[in-house]
């Protein structure tokens, strides 16, 4: 047995010294199988699978809150901080139920959108982002107790700090936790941790006494400004009411309405309520605790005659009673004001300039007074009036035209106006058939001109432009004619507009290979004009360059008889600053694809008192 069992170990251990000398791949190589090989081979092949998108725009991931109690209300900061996940701009909610007075987002103004109540802020991402918003809540007190309700953002994390004002102070919150709290300088501090998303609701005891208080004699000082407008069957009055208080609280005040006035309206910043009993008018105020009040008070009464008493409103009650009275009429009337009982007359420029912003009508009186107990102001009325005329809304000083015609018969023209406009909105313009209006301008800046259903129009004003003195219409059409031959007639057109030219100038640039005389039409050749008439009119010589920037003054009241009639052959001249402008402009502004002539030769024309009509010269030509 011992050397069967001596031989069976001598066979194990040759065995395992045969396993130990089985060959070993070198360091950094792996043996592989082919299937192995191939499936890796696959798997590298495939492409890389694409980033998801976020589930969602965006995420709020942590919110301080910051508040102190401010008079009898809780103000502070709500600081939002998170990230933006998709491109573009996302619109993200931050808070409800706040009072958001301003935002803030690195340092610069950001502006809010409000959706049924919630404020949201237009954030580019993708990236992180910081908000603050500066807020405030109304803060209920009752007898022992002060609460409010603080909406909470709906963040990964809400932290709230604030300061409510007594030492130890015993605040409680709910929902939420209160981490920390101490007492400095008269004040509690505490902090909080809040549920995101639910609203909290604070309270603390109040341990304050209210003194009652005596009230105070009511004293203060009124100054009433009054608009008297004076049409065919009403007069009507505009209070401007400026109410000084001096001492007290009043809680409202009274006045004394005119006989036969109707009350037709009444507003002020102030004002919560108005009540009118007995001839006394009651304005009741939500701010008794102001010094200072400011009411506006319409009305009205029907007249028959032509003759009144101007009434004077009168608040009850008051320490001194002055004021200003403008009297305006309208339409076409002629209007005497006589003073008494120490009204003092004064210049219509001397009035208020918020008196002044009130009438629709130039001022024809204006007065003050300062009330004494023993002189009663008095105004009395009287009118004659007058059939209304027509008044002319807008007029053209002058206009300047300016047409570049092509060999191929097209042309585009310039036209450059002075205007005085008073109410006036839309020039319309009659265009030849087969002419486009390209651009045009009011007042140096850019406008765009309407289409409507009876003919073009271009604006005579745009928003934030209300002149008072002349200013530059313009606008450029082209008109796509009939190309020239070798010889032959042509006739170009200006559009009728509808508001009169006192002096209309029109250069025409025709190309130098075609000779062209005959000219023809309503208009006259520029050097016809009399020397004295071409100097008040402005017209500039067959040597001059015409200069678009100055307005030629009206000719109102010139004989035209002393012009004559155009000529044969208009007098050439070479193309002024007007037509190099508009090359330039057809070269680099003009939305429009024009072979202009460089080269060329001017002729320069002029008509007097333009009355929404055409304007046509005609001519034969000849190629050279």
């Amino acid at each position: 047995m011992k050397n069967i069992f001596a031989v069976l170990l001598l066979g194990c251990v040759c065995m395992a010294q045969e396993k130990s000398t089985l060959p070993l791949p070198d360091p950094g190589n792996v043996t592989l199988t082919l299937d192995e090989y191939n499936r890796l081979v696959a798997l590298a092949a495939k492409p890389p699978k694409g980033t998801d998108l976020a589930p969602l725009p965006y995420s709020i991931k942590h919110a301080d809150v910051k508040l102190h109690i401010e008079n009898d209300g809780v103000r502070g900061s709500v600081q939002l901080q998170g990230e933006v996940f998709r491109k573009g701009m996302s619109k993200v909610p931050l808070i409800a139920g706040m009072t958001v007075l301003d935002a803030h987002q690195n340092g610069k103004d950001l502006p809010l959108l409000q959706e049924n109540g919630t404020h949201m802020a237009l954030l580019s991402g993708p990236g992180e982002f910081s908000v603050t918003l500066d807020s405030g809540l109304p803060l209920r007190i009752e007898a022992g107790r002060a609460s409010f309700n603080l909406p909470v953002p709906a963040a990964g994390s809400v932290q709230l700090a604030m300061l409510i004002p007594g030492d130890h102070t015993l605040a409680n919150i709910s929902p939420g936790l209160i981490t920390s709290r101490k007492s400095e300088n008269g004040h509690t501090a505490i902090e909080a941790t809040l549920v995101p998303g639910q609203p909290a609701t604070l309270w603390w005891a109040t341990r304050e006494t209210v003194t009652p208080t005596v009230p105070r004699e009511v004293r203060f000082l009124s100054e009433a400004k009054t608009l008297i407008s004076v049409s065919e069957a009403e007069i009507r009055l505009a209070v401007l009411a400026d109410i000084t208080v001096v001492q007290g609280e009043p809680s409202q005040f009274q006045v004394e309405l005119p006989a036969g006035y109707e009350v037709t309206g009444v507003t002020g910043a102030t004002l919560d309520a108005t009540e009118t009993q007995s001839g006394i008018l009651t304005l009741k105020v939500n701010a008794p605790t102001r010094r200072s009040h400011q009411f506006l008070i319409s009305m009205e009464r029907s007249i028959s005659g032509a003759k009144a008493d101007a009434p004077f409103l009168s608040f009850k009650g008051a320490q001194r009673e002055t004021g200003e009275v403008l009297i305006e009429g309208t339409g076409t009337m002629e209007l005497s004001a006589t003073e008494g009982g120490g009204l003092k007359r004064m210049d219509v420029k001397e009035a208020n300039p918020y008196l002044r912003s009130l009438a629709h009508f130039p001022p024809q009186a204006a007065f003050r007074y300062h009330k004494q107990a023993s002189e009663t102001p008095t105004l009395a009325l009287q009118w004659t009036r007058f059939p209304d005329g027509s008044v002319l809304a807008a007029e053209a000083e002058s206009a300047v035209v300016t047409t570049l015609v092509t060999s191929e018969g097209k042309s585009l023209t310039e036209v450059r106006l002075i205007v005085k406009n008073q109410a006036q909105p839309f020039l319309k313009v009659a265009l030849p058939a087969g002419a486009t209006i390209l651009s045009a301008d009011v007042g140096g800046e850019r406008v765009k001109p309407v289409q409507g259903p009876d003919g073009n129009r271009v604006p005579l004003l745009r928003p934030g432009f209300r002149p008072t003195d002349s200013y530059l219409v313009s606008f450029v059409f082209m008109h796509s004619g009939a190309p020239f031959a070798k010889k032959g007639g042509a006739d170009l057109s200006l559009p009728s507009m509808d508001i009169p030219i006192s002096l209309l100038s029109w250069e025409v640039f025709l190309p130098e290979q075609y000779k062209v005389k005959d000219f023809g039409g309503d208009v006259i050749a520029a050097n016809l004009v009399p020397p004295a008439f071409r100097t008040d009119a402005g017209v500039a010589s067959t040597s001059e360059m015409v200069d678009v920037t100055a307005a030629a003054p009206a000719l109102h009241g010139r004989d035209y008889t002393e012009l004559k009639q155009l000529e044969k052959n208009a007098p050439q001249q070479s193309a002024s600053a007007n037509v190099v402008n508009l090359q330039r402009r057809v070269a680099g502004v003009l939305p429009v694809a024009i072979d202009v002539p460089r080269t060329g030769t001017s002729f320069s024309f002029v008509r007097p008192l333009v009355l929404d009509e055409e304007t046509k010269v005609t001519f034969s030509y000849k190629s050279r």
